[in-house]
């Protein structure tokens, strides 16, 4: 009979080695220890026997049924081994074979255009002011001069935005919009700070246009200097040394052409030319600008019998495609990595 249970632990292992997954040993489990399997059928002849051969072939099934889990519980960690073994040389990795690296990545364009433009009006003694891009009615127009019936109030040219929640009714008189100009910083920058005022604000501002040379959402640079004697002959100086270091050619043609901006008098339209090149000989608007309005200066808190200045807002776009050589605005916003990878 002992023969007998040697053999059935043979067996065991026999059948437990020769499987290879788990699904299989728990069918070579079943064939001994379950309800049909070989040891569970010597288990239910016990009940044919009595007294002490009873307990003897009991205590024998017993060891025997103990020394088949321990054979079935070594085959199971040598399967998940396997497994384990199995899967770490399919994911390999060759550490002799050099790295991939990250993708080496860069300024955008336009990025490139503002650090730029604050690093030569900074080597000038101008500040860098930046400001709310949601702006309310009174900085964006009213305290620039910019009357009610002005068509830059126009729903075909401002982005208008509802105020939220519940506002005081006077607040809620006063719409919000998606600032048109970076002017604003203007009168923002004058309330923090005392004369004299010489600052340039760039940054994003919005307006409801899309061609290739305008977008709805673009970039301008507001600069600003008040003093006690500040001419229009400064900013001639000014923004013409502006353009010489900005495109570093010194065969840079300037002129100011009169024109009507409701937040400066007199006003001008500065355009400029390349001696050669391919704009060559073309006369290219690149600014407004002109002397600070009286009624500016008075919003300002500033006495204008006293203080006098010039203002100008220039486009970045415009100077962007213009130093690069861009021929399309809508360029910088497609995300077109054959474009973006030229200024890396």
């Amino acid at each position: 009979m002992k023969h007998d249970l040697n053999t059935l632990i043979e067996e065991a292992r026999s059948r437990f080695a020769a499987v290879r997954d788990e699904a299989a040993l728990a069918d070579a489990k079943a064939a001994f220890l379950g309800k049909t399997g070989a040891l569970t059928s010597l288990l239910r002849e016990l009940g044919k026997l009595v007294g002490a051969e009873k307990a003897e072939r009991g205590k024998a099934l017993n060891q025997v049924k103990q020394r088949i889990e321990a054979l079935l519980a070594e085959r199971a960690e040598a399967i998940r081994q396997e497994r384990l073994e199995a899967r770490l040389a399919s994911e390999r990795l060759d550490v002799s074979l050099p790295g991939r690296g990250a993708g080496r990545g860069g300024l955008h364009p336009i990025t490139l255009v503002i650090e730029r433009i604050e690093q030569i009006f900074r080597s000038i003694g101008f500040d860098v002011a930046d400001g709310p891009e949601i702006e309310e009615d009174h900085f964006n127009f009213t305290a620039l001069n910019i009357p009610p019936n002005h068509p830059a109030r126009s729903m075909a040219d401002t982005f208008y935005i509802e105020r939220p929640g519940s506002v005081p009714a006077d607040a809620a008189a006063e719409p919000l919009v998606l600032r048109t100009h970076t002017s604003p910083m203007q009168v923002r920058y004058a309330q923090m700070n005392k004369p004299p005022l010489k600052v340039i604000a760039p940054g994003k501002t919005y307006r409801v246009d899309s061609d290739a040379t305008h977008s709805p959402m673009f970039h301008q640079v507001e600069g600003l200097w008040i003093d006690e004697n500040i001419s229009f002959a400064d900013l001639k100086s000014v923004y013409t040394d502006f353009l010489h270091q900005f495109f570093e050619r010194d065969d840079i043609e300037v002129r100011f052409r009169a024109s009507y901006f409701p937040f400066t008098e007199p006003s001008a339209e500065v355009d400029m030319r390349f001696a050669d090149g391919p704009l060559g000989g073309r006369w290219l608007e690149v600014s407004g600008a002109g002397q600070v309005h009286p009624q500016v200066v008075r919003n300002l808190g500033l006495d204008p019998e006293r203080y006098i200045g010039f203002a100008f807002g220039s486009g970045i776009e415009r100077l962007a495609m213009l130093r690069y050589g861009v021929d399309d605005l809508r360029l910088n916003y497609d995300n077109d990595l054959r474009f973006l990878r030229q200024f890396a």
